[in-house]
C-alpha cells in the first residue's frame, strides 16, 4: 500500500512539474509588422466581414453590438465565445498596439504571451500580408467601445488548461506554411483569378477551418484538405469541396460563385446551418470578382501535399 501510495504521489508530482514547465515555457515571437504601417479602414472593413471577423465576434440573434462578442460556439471541446473586440481598452483591444494586434491575427498569441485557442483560426490567418493587417487594425479602430465582457469559455479538461495548449502549436501550427499564401494573395492577384481565390481561399475566407477533416486534438488533417468534417460547433457537417466533389454534385465556377452571394445551391436548395450565416454575414459582401476568384481556385485547385 505505501508503495502504491508513493507512486501515485510521484505521479502527481510528476505531472505537476510537467503542468508547471509548461505554464512559464515561453511562446517565440510569431513574426513581426512595421510599426509604422499605414493601414486603410475602408479595406480593412472589408476583409473584416470577408474574413469573418463580423460573423464570429457579434451576436447577431441577440441583437449584440457590432464585435462586441460572439455567440456560444459548442464544440467538442467545450463552449467557446468569441471576445470583445471593440476598442474598449479594458475587456476590448483598445490598448492595443499594431505589434500586439498582429501576434493575435497571425501569431495567436495574447499581448501578454498567452496561446490563444485555435477556434480563433490564427493558423490560417498567418497568411494574410502585413498591409491587411495593418488594413484590418486600422478599421477596428473605427468600431465604438463597448465596455461588457463577452462570457468567458466553459472547457472540459484538460482543454480548459490554457498552457497545455503550447503542446498543440508544437504539433499542428505551421505559420511559415501559412504565409507562403501571401505570394499568391498580394502579388498575383491582380491578374489571376485562381492566384487570388487560392489567398481568399487558404487564409481571408479560411475555408479549410471547417471543410478539412480534424484529429482528436482538434488538429487538421494536411492530408485530407478540404475533404469535410463532422466536428463543427452544434454538431454540423461540412461536407468536401474538392475539385471531384464539387464537379460531381454538380458546381460550377458560376453556380458557386453565385451561391457565395445568395446561398441558393445549383438544386434550387439552399444552404443551412454555419454555412448560411456565413454566407449572409461574409461571402454575401464580397466583390464578384473575388467571388469568382473563390470559385475558380476551389473547382480548378491542383493537387496539394
Amino acid at each position: 500500500m505505501r508503495t502504491l501510495f508513493a507512486l501515485v504521489l510521484v505521479l502527481l508530482a510528476g505531472a505537476a512539474a510537467g503542468y508547471i514547465a509548461l505554464a512559464v515555457w515561453p511562446i517565440g515571437p510569431s513574426g513581426s509588422i512595421d510599426a509604422s504601417l499605414e493601414g486603410d479602414p475602408q479595406r480593412g472593413a472589408y476583409l473584416a466581414r470577408t474574413s469573418g471577423c463580423i460573423s464570429c465576434h457579434t451576436d447577431f440573434s441577440a441583437g449584440g453590438a457590432p464585435l462586441a462578442g460572439g455567440p456560444a460556439l459548442d464544440t467538442p471541446f467545450g463552449v467557446f465565445h468569441a471576445p470583445n473586440i471593440t476598442t474598449d481598452p479594458e475587456v476590448g483591444i483598445g490598448a492595443w498596439t499594431l505589434a500586439d494586434f498582429d501576434r493575435a491575427v497571425r501569431g495567436g498569441v495574447s499581448p501578454d504571451g498567452e496561446p490563444l485557442y485555435p477556434v480563433f483560426p490564427y493558423e490560417f490567418y498567418a497568411g494574410l500580408t502585413d498591409q491587411e493587417v495593418a488594413d484590418l487594425f486600422a478599421a477596428f479602430q473605427t468600431v465604438a467601445p463597448v465596455a461588457e465582457a463577452a462570457p468567458a469559455h466553459v472547457l472540459d479538461f484538460p482543454f480548459s488548461l490554457r498552457p497545455t495548449l503550447k503542446v498543440w502549436r508544437a504539433l499542428y501550427f505551421r505559420p511559415d506554411e501559412g504565409a507562403a499564401t501571401t505570394v499568391a494573395g498580394a502579388d498575383a492577384a491582380a491578374s489571376e483569378p485562381a492566384a487570388r481565390g487560392r489567398h481568399l481561399v487558404e487564409s481571408v475566407v479560411h475555408c479549410g477551418a471547417c471543410h478539412t477533416p480534424r484529429n482528436m486534438l482538434g488538429g487538421l488533417d494536411a492530408a485530407a484538405p478540404f475533404e469535410g468534417s463532422d466536428m463543427l460547433p452544434g454538431g454540423d457537417v461540412a461536407p468536401a469541396i474538392t475539385p471531384a466533389a464539387l464537379a460531381q454534385d454538380g458546381w460550377s465556377i458560376e453556380s458557386l460563385a453565385y451561391a457565395l452571394k445568395s446561398g441558393i445551391t445549383p438544386s434550387g436548395d439552399a444552404f443551412g446551418g454555419e454555412m448560411a450565416e456565413f454566407v449572409k454575414q461574409a461571402t454575401a459582401f464580397l466583390s464578384d470578382d473575388d467571388r469568382t476568384a473563390i470559385a475558380t481556385y476551389l473547382m480548378e485547385r491542383p493537387g496539394r501535399p
